[in-house]
């Protein structure tokens, strides 16, 4: 394609773009229990991939507790953080979890508190410190692992070696992120910043040397 440079073999190419800083996540789900003022809080610290997985396990959370009177959330997964009080008073709930995923250095973690009311208010000073214990309960001494930053890497192969490159990055356990079709086929794969090298040699030898990096 004009005014497009074919990277170095074995370069990090312009196409590469990094989502975000290696940071850490949770091996497994974590809970805990705690009770304040006879109202229980069961708190959960859940490693998710993005939004759309955070969103499915809460609702998973709501299904087994549907007399639960709040589910409140916070979610720290780069570009798709989110946090809700779910109906307790503004700035209590979800805040006060949010701030302790970010005093952990956690992301890609979804941290929940379901709370069954005991019939004793709190107060606003009360629930900020309840869900900020019970959210530390659960991540006290918790066990985390290093979540390496992803990237994008496009390559663009022939036609004929497109299945095979499909079948690769199913493979390896990557993402095709996006696939565009004109004399050649622009393949959008999404990787581990520290498999790009390897990523791209696999590539230029499946290839016998007609793989493009743009």
């Amino acid at each position: 394609m004009a005014g497009t440079a074919r990277a170095a073999h074995g370069a990090l190419p312009s196409s590469v773009e990094v989502f975000a800083l290696p940071t850490y996540t949770l091996p497994a789900p974590l809970s805990a229990e705690l009770e304040i003022r006879k109202s229980r809080f069961i708190a959960y610290a859940i490693p998710v991939a993005d939004r759309d997985a955070a969103m499915a396990e809460l609702r998973r959370l709501r299904d087994e507790h549907p007399a639960a009177t709040h589910v409140c959330w916070a979610l720290l997964a780069g570009g798709q953080s989110g946090m809700s009080d779910d109906g307790e008073p503004s700035g209590t709930a979800g805040r006060p979890i949010l701030e302790v995923l970010r005093h952990h250095d956690l992301d890609g973690v979804l941290a929940a508190v379901v709370r069954y009311y005991g019939g004793v208010k709190l107060g606003a000073g009360g629930l900020v410190r309840a869900y900020t214990d019970a959210i530390a309960s659960v991540l006290l001494d918790a066990p985390r692992v290093e979540r390496i930053a992803q990237v994008t890497l496009t390559v663009e192969v022939s036609y004929a070696d497109e299945a095979k490159v499909r079948r690769w990055i199913e493979a390896q356990g990557y993402a095709l992120a996006d696939s565009a079709y004109a004399m050649l086929v622009k393949m959008t794969i999404r990787l581990p910043i520290n498999a790009v090298d390897d990523a791209q040699r696999a590539l230029v030898d499946m290839t016998q040397g007609k793989a493009g990096f743009f």
